[in-house]
């Protein structure tokens, strides 16, 4: 079917005029969107089908939106429109058209490209719409940043194509209709975001309405640009924005009389420009003529069609000092700006710079967020220190988490080596968490509380700014976050309210991703627990079933021999190999016996109570019998405070882990046991001068199934480290390795300490 032209040059302008004030209509709705409270795309979607059948005489239209994760259609979202008199399409369900599997919307989402059914040999109208007498069908993605976001079909009762000018119409309603869409969308996500976290982010409401999407941005500097346009009489104005390498100042919006996008979108920091010259020296400039010099060897024209005069140029500069771009107006009209339109102008760039702040801090809340659900908590704090830097333009950033007394470095973001240790008395971030709140600090590099200041100097770090983590009122905080800035400007982020809010948001965050972590832990450690539990009581069943059939049968093997000695004892005095045989055979049944009862005492049900962990060590070294070659050293054990285990479930795994370290070493090396208490647990270290457990076996050596060596001791099961790790976890504890795979091995056991009685 060839497409021809058949209306006039007349009915054209009507209709395109018609088409005009729909698309005016649908971006007035758009907009709308995020403003008193509406946020869904309903009115658009149904401007835009009612305009379709307008521009498109005697057609029907219907839009059905578009999940691409999922690659479905949504039938919840059909919007519909028909000619007037026909109420066969209105009254039509969502199971009537719903889109077929290899249909002609399928089909149009799969090539991102709009289809026509008298173009495709192979595509046939819906049998619905067949039904009704439609001749023809176009279909038209709604495609936005690389997305589908949903699909228009438009219906022909006529045997004729769709006009050159139906088509250009329909696929401007069609990117009107994506942007309905995708900005509702973008919305939707944003304000279920901001509900959640209401209560920290309550002064950012607004900042949350402004920043709904990417695009939001751009219409807020284009919004200032119109008003410093009308308040200065300027020609042309446009913001340029910093990148992220910190290089160019890229085009964010433009605003003029006659004028499309600049020549330029990039102005690298370095240039002979204006606006670049503004940026690096961070102050305003004003040019009555910029004809004169020096300003005519600087003056780089925007568009070469253009002849401008004056300019006048203020850098966007946060509270924390750092550039975030350059707002720049020009005119034709030499000597078109004063003094009074210099503050003026720089009033409109204090607004956008905060609009530009709370951008980049919602985009980053909404990230973390994000982090927190789905990535590991050391993830997500290194993230947060990259974002102090980030957001607060300094240099180092540092996350200390408090173990008792000391401070540990957990994250950084410059200078500082993960691990690094410092005393909460007498520190500079000590100070943060003892008084819970946060601390500025001029200069690091003579402040006698900061307990780096020797790399302070050689970093050139001057201000800090440091703020607790606070998880409740009635503990000390988790720890603190820190930045510090080598800038040498005065002031900045350290005199700056807005960066010690913002600092404290990404703390809150961190608190969320430690005790998000934390809480994980001791879901997986009691789940584990009870699966454990439930497990050992139904092998505990077994045992106790097993222990007495093998007591019954094997059991009865010394008393045979008994027997067969009593009445067969001239026959053994006269055959030494007989009786000696005898012997070694009621021997040996009776120490199965007791290594059975003794292995399977461990499957029964352990009863918790206080224990010490001096004595029970001592057991275990008796128990293992080492061989002289060992050497052992204590350390740490005799001031202990009692733990919640059981006595000889402990000393089994003592024992274990010594034979192991023995026999790791030959027989001949130092082992070395020793005890430190915490808060709410004591954990024990035993370490040997072995070669070592290679780092990729760190988890397989407690499986069930794992033998490491092929010697096992005599009168042991064989679980070896399974059963040491499944006791542990019945025990309410844990055992984690340390080894490098040459210089020996570590293995670190806690136990939860008894509750003190108040």
């Amino acid at each position: 079917m060839k497409i021809q032209e058949s209306i006039s040059p007349n009915e054209a302008d009507i209709r395109l005029l018609e088409a005009l004030a729909s698309l005016n209509q649908i971006s007035k709705t758009i907009n709308e969107i995020g403003s008193a409270d509406v946020i869904s795309s309903v009115d658009s979607l149904k401007l835009i089908v009612e305009s379709a059948i307008r521009v498109v005489p005697g057609s029907s239209a219907v839009i059905y939106t578009y999940n691409e994760a999922k690659a479905i259609f949504e039938p919840e979202s059909r919007v519909s429109a028909e000619p007037d008199g026909n109420e066969n399409l209105a009254a039509a369900s969502m199971k009537d058209d719903l889109p077929r599997v290899h249909g002609i919307g399928n089909r149009a989402v799969s090539r991102r490209d709009r289809v026509l059914s008298y173009e495709e040999s192979d595509v046939n109208v819906h049998p619905y719409y067949e039904s009704l007498g439609v001749k023809a069908v176009g279909c038209f993605p709604m495609i936005v940043a690389d997305q589908v976001v949903g699909v228009l079909y438009v219906y022909l009762y006529e045997e004729r194509p769709f006009s050159r000018l139906e088509l250009l119409m329909l696929e401007n309603f069609v990117h009107q209709a994506a942007m309905a869409i995708y900005h509702s969308r973008r919305l939707a996500d944003v304000r279920k975001d901001l509900t959640r976290k209401e209560d920290d982010l309550n002064r950012l409401n607004r900042a949350g309405m402004l920043i709904s999407s990417r695009l939001k941005l751009e219409e807020t500097l284009e919004s200032i640009l119109h008003l410093a346009l009308d308040m200065t009489g300027a020609h042309y104005g446009i913001f340029r924005l910093l990148d992220k390498s910190g290089k160019n100042l890229v085009t964010h919006a433009f605003a003029g009389q006659d004028m499309t996008r600049p020549l330029t979108e990039e102005l690298p920091l370095n240039s002979n420009s204006v606006m670049a010259f503004a940026a690096r020296s961070r102050q305003t400039i004003l040019i009555p003529d910029l004809m004169a010099e020096p300003w005519a060897k600087v003056y780089y024209p925007l568009d070469a069609g253009m002849q401008m005069r004056s300019e006048l140029a203020v850098p966007l500069i946060n509270a924390s000092g750092r550039l975030e771009g350059v707002l720049n107006l020009e005119s034709p009209e030499p000597g078109a700006f004063d003094e009074n339109h210099s503050h003026n102008l720089q009033t409109m760039a204090t607004f956008a710079v905060a609009a530009i702040q709370e951008v980049r801090l919602l985009d980053a809340l909404q990230e973390v967020a994000q982090l927190i659900l789905s990535q590991p908590c050391q993830k997500v704090l290194d993230h947060l220190t990259s974002l102090a830097c980030d957001l607060l333009n300094a240099s180092v950033s540092a996350l200390w988490l408090r173990h008792e007394n000391e401070l540990v470095l957990e994250s950084s973001c410059g200078a500082y080596v993960h691990g690094e240790t410092m005393p909460v008395e007498g520190s500079l971030t000590g100070l943060a968490v003892l008084n819970r709140q946060a601390v500025v600090a001029d200069d690091v590099r003579i402040d006698p509380r900061f307990h780096r200041r020797d790399l302070a100097k050689s970093q050139n770090w001057m201000r800090a700014l440091i703020v607790p983590l606070l998880s409740n009122e009635n503990e000390l905080p988790l720890g603190a976050i820190g930045v510090y800035s080598s800038e040498p400007d005065p002031g900045l982020f350290a005199e700056s309210d807005w960066d010690k809010k913002v600092l404290t948001f990404l703390s809150y965050y961190a608190v969320m991703a430690i005790q998000n972590e934390s809480r994980q832990q001791a879901l997986r450690s009691a789940q584990e627990q009870r699966s454990v539990a439930e497990t050992f009581a139904a092998v505990g069943d077994i045992a106790s079933n097993l222990l007495h059939h093998l007591n019954n049968k094997v059991g009865t093997i010394p008393v045979r021999v008994q027997s067969i000695q009593d009445k067969c004892a001239p026959a053994l005095q006269a055959d030494p190999y007989l009786a000696n045989n005898l012997g070694e055979i009621e021997r040996c049944a009776m120490e199965a016996m007791q290594t059975v009862r003794d292995n399977l005492s461990h499957l029964r049900p352990i009863r918790l109570e206080p224990v010490n962990i001096e004595g029970r060590i001592a057991e275990a070294l008796q128990a293992a019998k080492l061989p002289p070659g060992i050497k052992i050293q204590l350390k740490g054990l005799s001031d202990l405070p009692l733990v919640t285990a059981g006595g000889q479930s402990l000393v089994f795994v003592f024992t274990n882990l010594i034979e192991n370290a023995a026999d790791a070493m030959q027989g001949k090396g130092i082992i070395s046991i020793n005890g430190k208490a915490f808060e709410k647990w004591v954990e024990i270290t035993i370490r040997d001068t072995g070669p070592g457990i290679p780092p990729e076996l760190h988890d397989r050596i407690f499986e069930l199934t794992y033998s490491g060596r092929s010697g096992q001791r005599p009168g042991k099961l064989g679980f070896g480290l399974w059963w040491v790790k499944t006791l542990m976890t019945r025990l309410g504890g844990s055992v984690n390795i340390d080894s490098d795979g040459e210089h020996g091995t570590a293995f670190r056991l806690r136990l939860p300490r008894v509750e003190e009685v108040k």
